[in-house]
């Protein structure tokens, strides 16, 4: 049965802590729902209100295109070994870019991995967890190639890729990644 909290506790945290794989969902009025999955050494809690993950480069940017006009976002984790559960954090989200003056605060929280496009901040305010009974059960096997794709084009292949693929989300809107 599904429980309702305000903020996350240690057992909680503990959880999220030891995910290999979490998605998130966003979406602003007009566009259209987007879910992605996010992994490799990403994510930080900072305390039991306030989540950060440093957004990768990827096919797209959706995230950053709704959260600059909408805010909304949830995070899901789900256990994949051990005891079933699935745990949603909704919340607001902001986009922090290299640009600004935050995210020198905060990339220091993560490993160095190419590619790093913005840190997303989401402020928490609902965490509801369920059963779980209807995910599989999976074995992580490692990581995959996203670092060796980003180290192959560089920083300079990197800002060419966000110019051709990740300054629009699928709806026209403007993720604001090369904005000065």
């Amino acid at each position: 049965m599904a429980q309702r909290y305000n903020e996350l506790n240690e057992k909680f945290t503990d959880f999220i802590r030891r995910q290999h794989l979490f998605f998130v969902g966003t979406a602003d009025d007009d566009s259209k729902v987007s879910v992605s999955p996010k992994g490799l050494d990403t994510l930080r809690v900072l305390d039991n209100t306030r989540i950060v993950w440093l957004n990768l480069t990827g096919s797209g940017n959706e995230t950053a295109a709704h959260l600059q006009s909408y805010g909304r976002i949830t995070l899901m984790f789900c256990a994949f070994t051990g005891n079933p559960l699935i745990l949603r954090v909704y919340g607001h989200g902001r986009v922090i870019h290299p640009r600004d003056a935050e995210w020198h605060e905060l990339i220091g929280l993560f490993p160095e991995l190419p590619g790093a496009r913005q840190i997303i901040d989401v402020g928490i305010e609902l965490v509801q967890t369920s059963c779980g009974f209807g995910v599989p059960l999976l074995e992580f096997q490692g990581e995959r190639t996203l670092q060796n794709w980003a180290e192959k084009k560089g920083v300079d292949g990197i800002k060419k890729y966000w110019e051709d693929k990740n300054q629009l989300s699928l709806d026209g809107k403007p993720t604001g990644i090369l904005k000065p």
